[in-house]
């Protein structure tokens, strides 16, 4: 069995366009890009996914009734702190702060799964000068 070396790693870019997608397809797509599960040296401890940068994060979709009743809770770490925001009001607000937190729960809660979310970005536009820099390069996917 071959076991990649962190030596071993090319890292590409991957630009996913996330308008009318659902929130979760995104997410399992983007951690899994992030994970490198999708080369054929997949090695799960060590990091050897690729970056990945979201686009149009403020056009995706939370199907169903979602978006009324979905809640995220969060605790603040003190006594009583416990927090709860509706993803109504978080895609109006910070789109992609939702979209942090759906990758998030797809990772692993490990030192990794930290690593992997440092690879990740967010763009609203289109076509931004990072999204036409990585074109140029030839390494978007």
């Amino acid at each position: 069995t071959y076991a990649t070396k962190p030596s071993d790693i090319e890292r590409k870019w991957y630009v996913v366009d996330a308008a009318d997608k659902p929130l979760g397809r995104v997410a399992a797509t983007v951690a899994s890009i992030l994970r490198g599960k999708h080369l054929p040296t997949f090695t799960p401890n060590v990091d050897c996914g690729d970056h990945v940068i979201v686009v149009n994060a403020d056009k995706i979709v939370l199907t169903g009734n979602k978006l009324n009743q979905k809640i995220r809770y969060y605790h603040t770490g003190w006594v009583g702190g416990i927090k709860e925001i509706h993803y109504d009001k978080l895609m109006a607000e910070n789109p992609e702060k939702a979209v942090m937190y759906a990758v998030n729960v797809c990772c692993r809660t490990t030192l990794l799964a930290e690593r992997l979310l440092q690879d990740f970005a967010f763009t609203r536009a289109q076509n931004t000068s990072i999204r036409l820099k990585i074109q140029s390069l030839g390494q978007a996917k």
